[in-house]
């Protein structure tokens, strides 16, 4: 399967190393504890915007303040719920990487790099206004979209390296000994699409993302979504991903798919 399955997949089977980082590709993908959290919640409520008006930044502000007053303990953070129950919800400059965990929808909605690149700011910058952030989700949803349209590796690098002057040139190796926990998008983004690059599928791109001993759940949805349209998520991570979903959140994903897949 391609598509944002990618993104709600790497979420899942990294939400059991966020607080319990490993520094080990040798780990189980699913358990009893694995489950949906923030990056799952928000994708979808992008994917659900795309659905009903790419256009309007009304609709892209109310569907982020809908899910995530109705998924209050997903793991926001505390800038992002103040936002959430704001009654008059102003971007706050973040740099964090929730811009970026929760861009791919677009990646799959625009029809060219101009209009996912423009989506992709948007979906940022009513939150996420700081260039860091904006930069990070613009970065992100281009190697997604890159990788849709059948660009090489090579090609998907050389472009984010230029483009937003990103440090692609280490290995998972390298990067894995000294990383911690970073939430911001420069201390992630880069290391993400580093974890897609050198991987051999979809389920090795989890496992080199999870291994950095990072914001595993966030990065793996950063890094998910564009291996997912490089390759595809097999069949089995995706059924047990699905099946942790509730109806309603469900219900997006099979209409998103519809209508963009």
């Amino acid at each position: 399967m391609k598509g944002i399955i990618g993104a709600i997949a790497g979420d899942i089977i990294g939400s059991t190393h966020e607080f319990h980082p490993i520094k080990t590709k040798d780990f189980s993908l699913f358990n009893k504890k694995s489950h949906f959290t923030d990056d799952t919640v928000m994708t979808l409520a992008i994917a659900d915007w795309l659905i009903e008006d790419k256009n309007s930044r009304d609709v892209l502000i109310q569907k982020l303040k809908f899910y995530g007053q109705k998924y209050p303990n997903a793991g926001y953070g505390r800038m992002f719920m103040q936002w959430v129950l704001s009654e008059n919800p102003l971007p706050y400059g973040s740099w964090g990487n929730g811009s970026a965990m929760r861009v791919s929808p677009v990646a799959w909605a625009g029809e060219s790099l101009e209009e996912v690149q423009q989506l992709a700011r948007l979906s940022s910058e009513v939150t996420h206004n700081h260039p860091e952030g904006i930069k990070g989700a613009l970065a992100t949803a281009d190697a997604i979209y890159l990788a849709r349209i059948g660009s090489s590796k090579e090609e998907i690098k050389e472009h984010i390296e230029i483009r937003y002057d990103y440090d692609l040139d280490r290995t998972v190796d390298e990067i894995r000994p000294g990383y911690k926990f970073d939430v911001s998008c420069a201390g992630c983004v880069p290391e993400s699409i580093i974890c897609f690059l050198e991987a051999d599928d979809f389920e090795d791109t989890i496992r080199n993302t999870v291994s950095l001993g990072g914001d595993a759940d966030t990065m793996a949805a950063i890094a998910g979504p564009i291996a997912a349209a490089y390759w595809e998520v097999p069949r089995n991570i995706a059924y047990k991903s699905i099946h942790r979903l509730d109806y309603r959140l469900l219900n997006v994903l099979i209409k998103f798919e519809d209508k963009f897949l």
